[in-house]
């Protein structure tokens, strides 16, 4: 499966895996009350460089996974600003934690699609992805994110948060 992509696919595949990975740190880190600094910077990059590298395989009009990519891209760069700029004041602490986690959300959403797509048992189960495994897949993975998110947004609120 791997070895018949293309060198450019493969690379946006490691950036989107690492994106992915280092994400569930981050949100591991949300979930105890920490930073984790240096996750979250391989987060943010690699995620960011997964919708622009997305950007680059060739497509005619606008596709979903466009769509997707555009919206990934916004979401970061408020999270950026406000785990950065804004330094997670106020308000800015709960807009990081939602728009960090509905970007892990989409990479991990393209996961998703692209394993029902590729991989052949999984092909079987849902070969237009409109069938009820997919969805449920979906569902189940979006229900986990949504529980998950509004844990992160309860433990991730303290002003005095331990730095890792």
């Amino acid at each position: 499966m791997f070895s018949n992509l293309s060198p450019f696919t493969k690379l946006h595949v490691v950036i989107s895996l690492i994106g992915i990975v280092s994400g569930l740190v981050v949100l591991f880190g949300l979930l105890v009350g920490r930073r984790l600094n240096g996750w979250t910077i391989l987060f943010l990059i690699s995620t960011v460089l997964t919708s622009v590298t997305g950007f680059f395989f060739p497509f005619h009009g606008v596709t979903p996974a466009i769509v997707v990519g555009i919206i990934s891209l916004v979401l970061l760069a408020v999270a950026i600003v406000a785990r950065y700029a804004r330094h997670l004041a106020g308000a800015w602490r709960w807009i990081y934690v939602v728009t960090a986690m509905i970007s892990l959300y989409l990479n991990v959403f393209v996961l998703i699609v692209q394993l029902f797509q590729k991989v052949p048992a999984l092909r079987v189960l849902a070969p237009t992805q409109s069938e009820p495994p997919f969805a449920v897949t979906q569902l189940v993975v979006l229900g986990l994110f949504v529980v998950l998110t509004i844990v992160a947004l309860i433990r991730f609120r303290g002003e005095q948060l331990r730095m890792a």
